[in-house]
């Protein structure tokens, strides 16, 4: 059938199983939104910045694990777009960003509106397309769709000149090609299999890569089968139970003691879609130093990057298990269970109980509705919310990791709200608030239900913990110094808001919040009144290794 360019996109969109776009109009996508209202098919999220257009389509991939996909129009538009595209970058989640720029005849004019947006977004997406030729406009699509969720996944942008949207060519409807990961390569499964089975004191590291290939149960079955402690990364909160017996919590600068005990005691790490950043090795040339490390990613390029790796298998997470897991021995280490629960009550014992925030968090997490979205910005409270609000199933947890990107909460938890059709639970702060508080907007404007939980300290909360701990105490510029009130502002947008001030009941406060977000299917903002002097504990510095952690909380 002969069909605008616009009219196959839409028809290319639908053929990949896309049911919602966040996005945002303007004059070079005019004829694509036609062709979107025309057909009827897909729902689109207006929202009130582009930003948070890429920041929802990020929420609605990480938790459906499908492809997000976002539009905006050219120039500014396009350019509203990188910090979104570049936080998907960094955590390896699929995207598809479609822009609009100017006709063929007004490319490389300067025109009103016009910016090489691929040229710009070269370094922070797997690949990007400019069509120029309504005939190369559906292969283009569904290539974008293939390379953003094969692999590493990853963002894609596809920008199509407006004539390109406006011309017309035969089109000829497709099924979407499955994707299948590559082969497990046999001979290197031997040795790791070898090295697993003589290890007597394992440690299983669970990365984003877990999440990504749906290999949670997989994970399960191997930790196990070897009856050995798991952490995880940011990026692989939910990977294992928390209430796991075998859960050490998290690793890295502000991991647990319990990690830190469990990882320096190893004889073997066995690293699982991790890439080893600067935040989980602080100490690259330290980390895990005479102990036998195994690394399995499905990207090349990770491998040895980092952490120099004693063996390695380059794979996807979920096939190389698959593969892996008819080769380990089933083992029972009752000794080891004994020191991981001794490591996770002195983790216990140290935490500072009059810090509020734990408070708050820990009574979300139990008062939460089942399946509830864990969604944060990024500071203290992305941390504290990693360490004191549990997580018990994989892609129920949103948050920029490698970017560390403020802004990012209030457009992920519209992604996540509409990726699972339940309430999203945001961690933000005044700070991060301030970023992204305008799509607020569009949450009331969809009925979106969600709970904002703003830990509402006046400061930079983690940039103002660095100036205390390492800069004497210099304050500079972290004080905010804003007579908001965010009660009002929730009400003024058509929101819901509640103040939990210090002497109020937490739990009483937190229940009349999730029951009026449910019933009124609105967002309800907790303003949560905690001390600027409450910090994220514990906490290594760059440089330092996991034996000096344990070497400063001993110290207190």
């Amino acid at each position: 059938m002969i069909l605008s360019g616009a009219d196959i996109l839409i028809n290319c969109l639908l053929e990949q199983g896309v049911d919602t776009i966040f996005g945002y109009p303007g004059g070079t996508v005019l004829d694509i939104y036609d062709a979107l209202y025309r057909s009827g098919k897909i729902d689109h999220v207006l929202t009130a910045h582009e930003q948070g257009a890429a920041h929802a389509a990020d929420g609605y991939a990480r938790v459906t694990g499908k492809t997000g996909v976002c539009f905006a129009t050219s120039g500014p538009g396009a350019t509203n777009l990188v910090t979104g595209i570049a936080t998907a970058f960094m955590d390896s989640i699929p995207l598809v960003a479609i822009t609009g720029n100017v006709g063929i005849n007004f490319l490389g004019r300067d025109s009103f509106q016009e910016i090489d947006i691929t040229g710009i977004t070269i370094p922070i997406t797997k690949h990007n397309f400019i069509i120029k030729d309504v005939r190369e406009l559906a292969d283009t699509v569904r290539r974008a769709f293939k390379i953003a969720g094969s692999g590493r996944k990853g963002p894609v942008l596809v920008d199509i000149l407006k004539d390109v949207q406006v011309a017309k060519c035969e089109y000829t409807p497709a099924v979407p090609q499955k994707i299948k990961p590559a082969p497990v390569p046999p001979e290197k499964l031997e040795d790791i299999a070898k090295a697993v089975n003589a290890s007597k004191k394992p440690i299983i590291i669970a990365g984003g890569g877990v999440i990504a290939a749906n290999a949670a149960p997989l994970l399960k079955e191997l930790y196990t089968k070897l009856d050995c402690p798991v952490t995880y990364t940011l990026m692989g909160k939910g990977a294992i139970p928390e209430t796991d017996p075998l859960c050490l919590g998290m690793i890295g600068m502000h991991g647990t003691i319990a990690t830190a005990r469990a990882l320096t005691e190893a004889d073997t790490v066995i690293a699982l879609g991790t890439r080893f950043s600067d935040r989980v090795a602080l100490n690259r040339d330290k980390f895990a130093q005479n102990k036998v490390v195994i690394h399995i990613d499905v990207d090349e390029a990770e491998i040895d990057k980092n952490v120099k790796s004693t063996l390695h298998l380059m794979a996807d997470v979920g096939e190389a298990l698959k593969s892996l897991l008819p080769l380990v021995d089933q083992k029972q280490r009752k000794d080891r269970r004994v020191k991981i629960e001794a490591f996770k009550k002195e983790n216990d014992a140290k935490k500072d109980t009059s810090i509020r925030a734990y408070k708050i968090l820990s009574e979300a997490s139990r008062l939460a509705p089942e399946g509830s979205p864990l969604v944060t910005d990024v500071g203290q409270h992305q941390m504290w919310a990693a360490q004191h609000y549990a997580v018990n199933s994989p892609r129920l947890f949103c948050s920029s990791g490698g970017l560390g990107t403020m802004g990012y909460g209030m457009g992920a938890a519209i992604g996540a709200a509409f990726g699972t059709g339940k309430m999203p639970v945001l961690v933000t702060g005044d700070g991060c608030f301030g970023m992204n508080m305008n799509e607020m907007i569009t949450a009331v404007s969809r009925n979106v239900p969600m709970v904002i939980l703003l830990m509402h300290n006046g400061v930079l909360g983690m940039v103002r913990q660095w100036q205390k701990i390492f800069y004497s105490r210099r304050f500079s510029q972290t004080d905010l110094k804003r007579s908001i009130d965010y009660v009002k502002f929730a009400e003024s947008v058509g929101a819901r808001g509640v103040r939990l001030g210090e002497r109020d009941d937490i739990s009483e406060t937190l229940k009349y919040a999730f029951e009026r977000a449910q019933k009124e299917s609105l967002p309800v903002l907790v303003d949560c009144e905690i001390s600027a002097d409450e910090n994220v504990l514990p906490m290594i510095k760059p440089g330092q290794t996991y034996d000096m952690q344990i070497e400063t909380l001993e110290d207190g």
